[in-house]
């Protein structure tokens, strides 16, 4: 599926905390998304993918539907982005949980 960066950033914007201080910068034709001034998630064509290492990472990876960020099929995976998975974008709720966790972790 291809992913709308404008519209992902609109859903990003809604599902997060009042208190979760955001900011947009285009890059590479998508947006990255900074959470208290530190980059924090890609919006791009394949989805949206928030910064998550170690035991973070792998909880992140196990939820269905989510995995490494590759912007190209056959490309390396990221070593520190996840996609939330489609279904997610829809579940303001558990998007929220996510990106408050991967802010918190920065």
């Amino acid at each position: 599926m291809t992913h709308d960066p404008k519209r992902l950033r609109e859903i990003m914007a809604d599902a997060a905390p009042p208190e979760l201080e955001l900011a947009f910068r285009p890059m590479f034709g998508g947006i990255m998304a900074y959470a208290e001034g530190k980059a924090f998630a890609s919006l791009s064509d394949v989805g949206m993918a928030v910064k998550a290492k170690g035991p973070l990472m792998v909880e992140f990876l196990a939820v269905e539907g989510a995995q490494p960020l590759r912007y190209k099929p056959g490309a390396p995976p990221s070593k520190s982005y996840v996609t939330v998975p489609d279904a997610m974008l829809d579940d303001r709720d558990a998007l929220r949980d996510w990106l408050v966790r991967a802010a918190a972790a920065l």
